[in-house]
């Protein structure tokens, strides 16, 4: 009968509670690749599931299932943009101010060497049709109506949401490395076009889960850049975009004859 046990039979030289059952050994997930007929979705999935161990959805297109390894806060791409070069010029200046701290204490040659202190890890962030997809802590959808209240946001009309738990976001292409072993940072026209494409993508063999934006624990210096900064520096572009857009275009002036 297929399937049925059989007895293993004895080992000569050993003793019978020597000998185990065999397990059979189950390979890990091959690459599929052009050669064998792997579709450029099977690729994407492949990257995603089994470098980066992040669920996907089944069907086409590669979708990313939110609230199980992160969470997304999606706000217009310039209110992003802005919040990253701000969130950049931050950290620019702390570092800064940790070196001339370190040299006014004499020990400018161990501040240099370390880099004046840990900067704040970048996270992954993806772009899709004028929108930008920021990447937080699993979740974090569930704390924002909270924070924003809290942060006195809460009664103003923002363009900023989240996708959690049950929430699908398309899958981005996997980034192909560059020169120097990093995937590259693609066009800012890139992801215009409706396609998502990375920004800042995650890298494998990292723990992209300590670097997501999260809550700060009271007493714990974590590595991770703190929501409640991330969301509340969102929430301000995102308001200085929405009033951009609302302010009555300005009269040309015209051009006198005579």
């Amino acid at each position: 009968m297929v399937g049925a046990s059989h007895p293993v039979p004895p080992v000569p030289g050993l003793p019978p509670s020597s000998v185990a059952a065999a397990s059979p050994v189950v390979p890990s997930p091959r690459r599929p690749t052009e050669n064998d007929g792997g579709s450029a979705s099977e690729r994407v999935r492949w990257w995603y599931e089994s470098v980066l161990g992040w669920p996907t959805a089944p069907g086409e297109p590669v979708r990313l299932r939110t609230g199980v390894r992160f969470d997304v806060l999606d706000v217009p791409a310039g209110a992003g943009y802005a919040t990253l070069e701000r969130l950049g010029r931050a950290e620019q200046a702390k570092r800064a101010e940790r070196v001339g701290r370190a040299e006014r204490a004499g020990r400018a040659g161990s501040a240099r060497a370390d880099g004046a202190g840990s900067p704040v890890p970048g996270f992954p962030v993806a772009v899709q049709g004028g929108r930008m997809l920021l990447l937080v802590a699993a979740g974090a959808a569930e704390e924002l109506p909270g924070l924003l209240e809290w942060l006195e946001w809460g009664s103003l009309p923002l363009d900023l949401t989240a996708v959690g738990t049950g929430g699908l976001m398309d899958a981005p292409p996997a980034p192909q490395p560059g020169p120097a072993g990093l995937p590259p940072r693609p066009p800012e026209r890139d992801g215009l076009r409706g396609a998502a494409v990375w920004l800042r993508p995650p890298v494998p063999g990292c723990e992209v889960g300590s670097s997501l934006p999260a809550l700060s624990v009271p007493g714990h210096a974590g590595t991770a850049l703190d929501l409640a900064r991330l969301v509340h520096t969102l929430a301000t572009q995102c308001h200085r975009v929405r009033l951009a857009a609302s302010d009555p275009p300005r009269a040309r002036p015209v051009a006198r004859v005579g």
